[in-house]
């Protein structure tokens, strides 16, 4: 066989298994919730889209239009919302979370509809109230 057609199916081969395995999936985190109006902050487990996804870097960069340039994330293939009762707040109090469970991951664009689209999250990771576990 060929030398120079045994690299390029080499090359093929490693960017398709590089795509196969993108390893874009469910995995468990924790939510810290809390309220003034509540007494507790509840540390909800549930389920977040995490991991890798090939991106591609185009050296005809100004050639070619932005949308052609967007990265893939992983994101929410499917997911369901739940809703948790936050205890001990006073009786005017919306003591109703709901949060998102993701069921099933995707590499795509990132949707600002369902999904924080930035590097790293603004919730801080902790509570600075009693905290109460919640495992639903």
């Amino acid at each position: 066989m060929n030398p120079a057609l045994c690299i390029s199916l080499s090359i093929v081969f490693v960017l398709t298994l590089g795509q196969s395995m993108s390893l874009c999936v469910p995995v468990e985190h924790i939510i810290h919730v809390e309220k003034r109006e509540c007494a507790y902050c509840l540390a909800i487990n549930t389920t977040i889209c995490e991991g890798f996804c090939m991106t591609r870097d185009s050296n005809g960069k100004k050639l070619l239009p932005r949308s052609a340039l967007s990265q893939e994330v992983c994101t929410y293939k499917d997911m369901v919302y739940r809703t948790v009762l936050i205890p001990g707040c006073r009786h005017h109090a919306v003591s109703y979370y709901y949060y998102p469970v993701a069921v099933s991951c995707k590499c795509g664009k990132c949707n600002t509809d369902y999904s924080e689209c930035v590097q790293e999250a603004s919730s801080s990771g902790y509570c600075a109230i009693l905290q109460k576990p919640y495992n639903p």
